[in-house]
């Protein structure tokens, strides 16, 4: 089975127009562009264009995994909560002619636009070329092994693959996450130090292995 794709808050937060539209809610992260094109023009998109790039698992109940529900004070009927305003897929509070359900599961729960998973803890890590001596700070997901680590790395250096990486001179396991090659997240220490991060992060060092086969 392929391994999930993951994604930092900041990675969601750049598709954030009605023409490149991305959410996340409750763990995972979700592309709703054809949703967008599908209804555009649509009044019941304002509250989605509105949330786009944004995190919105408060708009579900966890445990359902569905739309947040409340009961109306004036029918007394359990109906969906939705403080920002009715979006796509969600019925009327009152019967109306004009409401059509046919249009097969409602968004968040069609697997569909479902892009990947969203990081629970992103963490900042330096490398450093030996064979230039160029540094780069970047941020990845805690999820992700070693090897999708390297793929974020390549817009640095497209010859990433042909370097062995090493951490506190010892070859770290590409199939590993760092936390499994023993790499501590220091963030909250340097969070409650008040240093700079980018300072005191620890190191992974690349060794060119002088084979430019792999790029």
């Amino acid at each position: 089975m392929a391994r999930p794709k993951y994604f930092t808050p900041k990675e969601v937060s750049v598709h954030n127009t009605a023409d490149d539209l991305w959410v996340s809610f409750l763990g995972k992260v979700y592309n709703l562009t054809p949703l967008c094109k599908k209804y555009e023009g649509d009044v019941l998109l304002k509250p989605i264009i509105a949330a786009a790039g944004k995190d919105i698992s408060h708009w579900f109940n966890a445990k359902a995994k569905d739309i947040r529900t409340h009961i109306d004070p004036q029918t007394g009927c359990v109906i969906p909560y939705c403080p920002n305003g009715r979006f796509v897929h969600i019925p009327p509070p009152y019967p109306d002619t004009t409401w059509a359900n046919d249009f097969g599961r409602p968004w968040w729960k069609d697997d569909g636009y479902l892009v990947g998973i969203l990081s629970a803890k992103t963490r900042s890590i330096k490398i450093i070329n030996t064979l230039t001596s160029q540094e780069q700070v970047i941020e990845v997901c805690s999820e992700e092994i070693m090897t999708e680590i390297r793929d974020r790395y390549l817009k640095y250096n497209a010859h990433a693959a042909s370097y062995t990486w090493k951490y506190d001179k010892r070859n770290l396991d590409m199939m590993k996450t760092l936390a499994d090659n023993s790499i501590a997240d220091d963030d909250e220490e340097f969070y409650q130090l008040s240093m700079n991060d980018d300072s005191y992060l620890q190191a992974i060092h690349l060794y060119f292995n002088d084979d430019l086969t792999e790029a």
